[in-house]
């Protein structure tokens, strides 16, 4: 009788496995859904799961496409390319029928880091009055839960696709949201913003293993003893990319906007390879070749110093201003000038909004816009100064604000720096200092919270920057 049972009981669960396997609804990821944007100008990737060998129709914009799922029941297919416009409708249809409403066909953004991208609009400097101006609903947005994993994960919980408006807004990130609002109102097209941001997360954490695991300077990041180690899951290499990157790789974007650097601060040497593989890595996984890749260089924090020394916030700084040259089709945000430095997180997102939006209306869109402070070009020394050239001088150089030119140390062979006369002179600067007879390096804006000023006219500020190569304090650390 015992035996019977057992057979019938097996006999049972097999066919609740089959008729779950035949009978299996067509599932989608949950980044599809009402009110998404769609990628303009490109094939769109749609894709989920269905019965082994089903039929799936996608009806969508007046055509129809028809595929078959896999023997695992894995489907997708790619979407003809479209211009901006909508609302569209999309039925996906096999033993069941999904059915998305209200989708735009526009430009999609993925907004990516830390704490600072996943800073609020309600916490944002003139936030009651920002919201309330918030009401565009050709921007939508959408965010993705913080989620990590052990292993790449098919789909991620997230809080589906919306209308910007004031109810929908103050949870947003308010660098996306004010990167978004300054493209749609200058191009004119719906604008898609993904947030795929987790406070504290290391830039480790967003990159597959597998590439970790090929760089022996990066191999010890996922070590089993150091992940056991690790309490918190965003500081867990690879797990973010597992848990939020893989389920929404793939999705159709323009490109990708990225604040974060706070926790790799301590580590600078080792972002200097650690980040451009992070790029890599999403370029690759995307397969929509060098997208752009726009980021924040880290606002100015903590004590100001009395005189020049040694920073681990400079040289995070330093490595991302690198990343420009070893980063195609990339973009850097300087804010060195609206730090707070009692508070990681500047209240003042609009400015960081701005100027991403700046670099990507004219390098991705072709405006005639200015997008970058001036950037140091050359170093030469006459007598006992040190005259600096500049790139993105544009209308000219200026100091903001009353008082003299800020931020230069100077040092001489010895490597002892100290604070400098600096004056500017048409389009370069002009720095010496009376102890330092035969000057050797110079750098500007080289601490945690410098005080500087240097400017062009049209706004932005200079970018930090040392023309030593001596070493520095982060080298040790890996």
């Amino acid at each position: 009788m015992r035996k019977n049972l057992k057979s019938e009981l097996m006999f049972f669960a097999f066919c609740v496995l089959f008729c779950s396997a035949v009978f299996a609804d067509v599932k989608m990821p949950s980044i599809f859904a009402s009110k998404m944007v769609l990628q303009r100008d490109m094939k769109i990737p749609v894709w989920g799961e269905a019965a082994p060998s089903e039929k799936i129709t996608i009806d969508f914009a007046d055509k129809k496409w028809t595929v078959i799922a896999d023997e695992k029941g894995a489907w997708s297919v790619k979407l003809d390319p479209m211009s901006a416009g909508g609302p569209y409708k999309m039925t996906v249809k096999g033993k069941n029928t999904l059915v998305f409403e209200d989708i735009l066909i526009g430009d999609v953004w993925i907004c990516s880091g830390q704490s600072n991208m996943g800073f609020t609009l309600k916490r944002a400097k003139n936030a009651e009055e920002e919201i309330k101006n918030s009401d565009l609903p050709n921007v939508r947005l959408m965010t993705v839960s913080c989620t990590g994993d052990t292993a790449p994960q098919k789909d991620v919980r997230v809080n589906s696709w919306a209308l910007c408006g004031p109810k929908t807004s103050p949870n947003f990130t308010a660098v996306g949201y004010f990167f978004g609002k300054n493209l749609y109102q200058d191009l004119k097209i719906p604008i898609g913003l993904i947030n795929v941001s987790w406070g504290g997360a290391t830039c480790e954490a967003f990159v597959n293993p597998k590439l970790l695991a090929e760089v022996p300077e990066l191999a010890p990041l996922i070590e089993p003893a150091r992940l056991q180690s690790i309490k918190k899951t965003q500081y867990k290499a690879g797990y973010l990319y597992n848990g939020m990157i893989c389920p929404i790789k793939g999705y159709a974007i323009r490109g990708a906007i990225w604040y974060q650097g706070e926790s790799n601060a301590s580590r600078a040497f080792q972002h200097d390879l650690l980040f451009p593989i992070m790029v890599q890595n999403w370029r690759e996984e995307w397969g929509q070749g060098d997208f752009p890749f726009y980021f924040v260089q880290l606002a100015n924090y903590q004590k100001v110093s009395d005189q020049p020394a040694e920073s681990s916030w400079a040289e995070i700084r330093e490595s991302q201003d690198r990343a420009l040259s070893s980063v195609r089709n990339s973009g850097q945000a300087v804010i060195i000038d609206i730090g707070e430095a009692n508070d990681i997180h500047p209240t003042n997102k609009q400015d960081v909004g701005f100027r991403l939006a700046a670099i990507a209306l004219a390098k991705e869109y072709g405006k005639k816009v200015v997008y970058s402070g001036p950037r140091i070009r050359s170093m030469k020394i006459v007598d006992n100064k040190a005259i600096l050239s500049f790139d993105h001088v544009e209308g000219g150089l200026m100091i903001k604000g009353d008082g003299p030119l800020k931020g230069f140390a100077v040092a001489g062979a010895d490597r002892k720096f100290v604070w400098a006369d600096a004056k500017i002179e048409g389009d370069t600067v002009v720095v010496s200092a009376k102890s330092v007879a035969a000057p050797v390096a110079v750098r500007y804006a080289w601490g945690s919270n410098p005080i500087c000023n240097l400017f062009n006219k049209d706004g932005f500020p200079a970018a930090p920057f040392r023309t030593d190569h001596w070493p520095t304090i982060t080298h040790k650390n890996r």
